[in-house]
């Protein structure tokens, strides 16, 4: 795995966030918009939690909640596992796999500087996409 550090590889996105208040339908278009699967939740500009598209499926699709009712607040992982943003791609890998999730807040001290997703990791040079590329198709 490359020894690049989570700032390397973050260097240049915006944090994209929402507040605890939010309908998970307006988190939902803003996903879309964003091409991207999570959104961190602050208040206060403290990190609370996270919003991700399994917490949606799970949570509000799966549990026939209306997602124009249900607030963030109401749904999303509280406390997450962070990682600091001088750490290397394989640590937080690591603790991606470990963990079971997908979506890792990227801190430098109290700050949020990011999120990091598992699909990051291997559009960033790892091994395991190398090898998925040389891997023949069945058939």
């Amino acid at each position: 795995m490359p020894n690049r550090t989570l700032l390397d590889v973050l260097a240049g996105r915006p944090v994209r966030g929402v507040s605890g208040s939010f309908t998970v339908a307006s988190v939902c278009h803003r996903l879309r918009d964003y091409g991207i699967g999570a959104l961190v939740v602050m208040k206060a500009r403290r990190l609370v939690g996270i919003i991700t598209e399994r917490d949606i499926a799970v949570r509000v699709v799966a549990g026939h909640r209306d997602p124009m009712l249900t607030l963030v607040r109401e749904v999303m992982t509280p406390d997450p596992q962070t990682i600091d943003a001088e750490a290397r791609l394989a640590e937080a890998h690591r603790l991606m796999i470990a963990g079971g999730f997908r979506h890792l807040p990227v801190m430098r001290g109290d700050d949020v500087v990011g999120v990091i997703s598992l699909r990051d990791i291997p559009a960033v040079g790892s091994p395991s996409a190398r090898e998925a590329a040389e891997v023949p198709a069945l058939g």
